[in-house]
């Protein structure tokens, strides 16, 4: 999987970006550069969809169809979302939410978003924590014109992030796809993390500590984009009570 949004719709951590980069032999690629690379390299099954210059999400289904891990892709009202993973309290969460029994995990995240943007005050942290399992997911809200990623705890699914030659946000499950697209400003997505449009990056674990960027060298040597991780000696003070939908991420620290 990969999307690609421009720096105005997903705004990362400046630690992101490694200035080895700009001297490194493997420039960072072009958005458009990456989606070619990305559908030649998934040439029989793969698609892409593109929203102008602000956004493309592109998708291959896994080969092995009876893995126990998923990778999901679903579109519902101008919201589309790509899962990864799986949830093993899924039909409970169906039934909290009054979701038909079939649905799966890419519309029950769609829903659950939505729920957020328009019926809040729930707690964006508390809902990613009563998700039971292995998982990663990208929601891109096309008609609000915002991002919702986070990746769950227990490291089983892996998502990295990276920034291309143009600003803009990489975000793909392949490791060798965003070193090939990103140069060296690239790091893994953090697990127990979320990254909402409005609120940026925090911990779904630890929602009123400050992220750390903590350094990272390669195996050559050269700093790469920073890992990121929960300080939690550390609080997020004086947050305000925020009452529009396009924060509704804040809420969580009030809870």
């Amino acid at each position: 999987m990969l999307t690609i949004f421009n720096k105005e719709l997903m705004n990362p951590p400046k630690e992101l970006h490694s200035p080895a980069s700009l001297s490194s032999s493997n420039k960072p690629k072009s958005p458009e550069e990456i989606i070619k690379d990305f559908l030649a390299s998934n040439h029989s099954n793969a698609f892409s969809i593109g929203f102008g210059s602000s956004a493309c999400i592109a998708y291959a289904p896994l080969e092995n169809r009876y893995s126990n891990y998923q990778r999901l892709f679903c579109g519902v009202d101008e919201i589309y979302c790509i899962f990864l993973g799986g949830l093993n309290n899924l039909n409970s969460l169906l039934r909290q939410y009054g979701l038909s029994k079939g649905s799966n995990e890419a519309i029950f995240i769609i829903e659950a978003y939505r729920t957020l943007r328009d019926r809040g005050p729930y707690p964006a942290d508390q809902v990613l924590k009563d998700l039971e399992g292995s998982y990663g997911f990208v929601v891109y809200d096309s008609k609000a014109g915002s991002v919702f990623a986070a990746l769950g705890s227990d490291e089983r699914v892996k998502l990295h992030w990276g920034v291309a030659a143009d600003g803009s946000v990489v975000v793909s499950d392949s490791l060798k796809l965003i070193k090939q697209s990103c140069a060296k400003s690239f790091a893994p997505f953090p697990a127990g993390c979320m990254f909402h449009s409005e609120q940026g990056l925090m911990s779904f674990e630890h929602p009123r500590s400050k992220m750390k960027a903590m350094p990272r060298i390669d195996s050559e040597g050269v700093m790469c984009g920073a890992d990121f991780k929960a300080d939690v000696q550390s609080r997020i003070g004086g947050m305000p009570r925020v009452g529009s939908e396009a924060n509704w991420a804040l809420r969580g620290s009030h809870t």
